[in-house]
């Protein structure tokens, strides 16, 4: 069962090594580890995906509670979210195979943000099926991939507003009614708190 936690933890050093070294004690790997600043000063958002039961799912996520740093922790493995990945792939490119890659970068949705003449680099941001889609149409030409560089998996909350979120909008009480209305309309969860 893969499992996405995202954590907010304090800006200091030494933070990122102790949640590794938890995971090397329950013996569990990480999949996936994206760390960057967060909405709330002083703190960072980190993003982890790994594989385990559902049952260790909670042990892991009572663990990074307990850790010295870690201020918040959520499985949100299983909520509606949107998830995503960047990648930067180089490929080599000659003259005549130039127009070839602009229309698969295209027909992907992706962008070229490098352009030499012996090769180019492509900018891609989507869910992971479709980064390995385009990953596996370029490998049919063998050599054409110099270097990949990819982000770990980014995932936030679909809809879900915490009411501090909510005054930094704008919007006052009414609207947290109202958002909870709304979502109980769509079917989905009213998450204010």
């Amino acid at each position: 069962m893969l499992h996405t936690f995202v954590a907010y933890v304090e800006d200091l050093p030494g933070v990122l090594t102790r949640v590794a070294s938890l995971f090397r004690r329950l013996n569990i790997n990480i999949n996936s580890l994206t760390v960057g600043r967060s909405e709330r000063p002083g703190l960072s958002r980190l993003t982890l995906v790994c594989e385990a039961s559902a049952e260790a799912g909670h042990r892991i996520q009572a663990s990074l509670f307990k850790l010295e740093n870690v201020v918040d922790v959520d499985d949100i493995a299983h909520a509606p979210a949107v998830t995503r990945e960047l990648a930067l792939i180089k490929v080599a490119v000659t003259p005549q195979s130039r127009s070839q890659i602009f229309d698969l970068v295209e027909v992907f949705r992706a962008r070229i943000v490098d352009l030499t003449s012996e090769s180019l680099m492509i900018e891609m941001t989507g869910v992971e099926s479709k980064i390995e889609g385009l990953i596996e149409v370029l490998r049919e030409d063998e050599g054409r991939i110099l270097e990949i560089c990819r982000s770990g998996k980014m995932t936030m909350r679909r809809g879900h507003h915490v009411s501090s979120v909510l005054r930094a909008m704008g919007a006052g009480e009414e609207a947290e009614a109202s958002n909870g209305g709304a979502a109980r309309e769509e079917g989905l969860p009213s998450t204010i708190e």
